[in-house]
C-alpha cells in the first residue's frame, strides 16, 4: 500500500491573505472568539445575553461553524524563565520574592493539568454563491473536479474569482462579528500566519503545549 502525506486528507488546498481555500475550491475564514465569564453575570444579564445570541443566529441566512479548541499548557518554560530571572536580580528582596513566586506557581499547578480554551467561528463562501450555480457549473464542472481516476484535479481558482469571493466572505464576517459584539464578544479573523500555526498545532499538540512554533517563511504569509 503506498504511504500517504498528511496533506492528502486535509481539505485545504491553499491558505491566501487570510483565506482557506478548499479542495473543492470552497472558501473560509476563520475568526477567534473572546470568552465570558456567563456564571458570574446576573440573571438580567444572562437573560439579555441569551436573547442577544439567539437574535444573532436567526439574523444568520448563511451556515457558520463554531469551534471549541481544548489544550493542555506546559509552563514549565515560564518556570524557567521565572528560575532565570530569580537568579540574575540583584535586589535581594526582589531575588525573594521572585522565587517565593515561583514556588508558588509550582505548587498551585502540581499534580493537576492546566487546559487552555481557544474559541473560532469558521465562516463559509463558495464560487456558486459568487457566480450563480449555473455560471459555476459551467466554469467548474464535475470533468474539471475529477479525473479519469475519480480523484480531485488540481485546479485553481482564478484571482478574480479569488478576490469576488474574498469580498464577499469578509462582508460576511463583519456582519458575524458585529452580532457577537452585541453578545459582548470580540470576534477577530486569523492572519495567514496564525492559520498556519492553528492548523500546525493541531497536528503537532505536544509541540505546541511547550509553546514551539516552526518558522513561516515570508512567502507562505502572503
Amino acid at each position: 500500500m503506498p504511504e500517504s502525506s498528511t496533506q492528502e486528507f486535509l481539505e485545504v488546498q491553499d491558505i491566501r491573505e487570510g483565506v482557506l481555500i478548499l479542495k473543492n475550491q470552497g472558501l473560509r475564514s476563520v475568526m477567534m472568539v473572546s470568552s465570558l465569564n456567563f456564571a458570574l453575570k446576573s440573571e438580567e444579564e444572562q437573560t439579555a445575553i441569551i436573547y442577544a445570541f439567539q437574535n444573532f443566529l436567526n439574523s444568520l441566512d448563511f451556515s457558520c461553524q463554531i469551534v471549541i479548541q481544548s489544550r493542555n499548557i506546559n509552563i514549565t518554560p515560564y518556570l524557567d524563565e521565572l528560575k532565570d530571572l530569580e537568579e540574575n536580580q540583584t535586589n535581594e528582596l526582589l531575588k525573594e520574592q521572585t522565587a517565593s513566586y515561583r514556588e508558588f506557581i509550582k505548587q498551585l499547578v502540581q499534580g493537576e493539568t492546566i487546559m487552555t480554551k481557544n474559541f473560532y467561528a469558521v465562516v463559509p463562501y463558495t464560487l456558486m454563491e459568487a457566480l450563480g450555480v449555473v455560471a459555476a457549473t459551467k466554469k467548474f464542472g464535475l470533468d474539471k473536479f475529477l479525473s479519469k481516476k475519480g480523484q480531485q484535479s488540481k485546479n485553481v481558482m482564478t484571482d478574480v474569482d479569488f478576490q469576488r469571493c474574498k469580498v464577499q466572505l469578509w462582508q460576511r464576517m463583519e456582519f458575524m462579528a458585529m452580532g457577537l459584539r452585541r453578545c459582548g464578544l470580540e470576534a477577530i479573523p486569523l492572519t495567514t500566519t496564525e492559520l498556519i500555526e492553528l492548523f500546525w498545532a493541531v497536528h503537532h499538540p505536544e509541540q505546541a503545549e511547550i509553546g514551539y512554533y516552526p518558522e513561516i517563511l515570508p512567502e507562505l504569509t502572503k
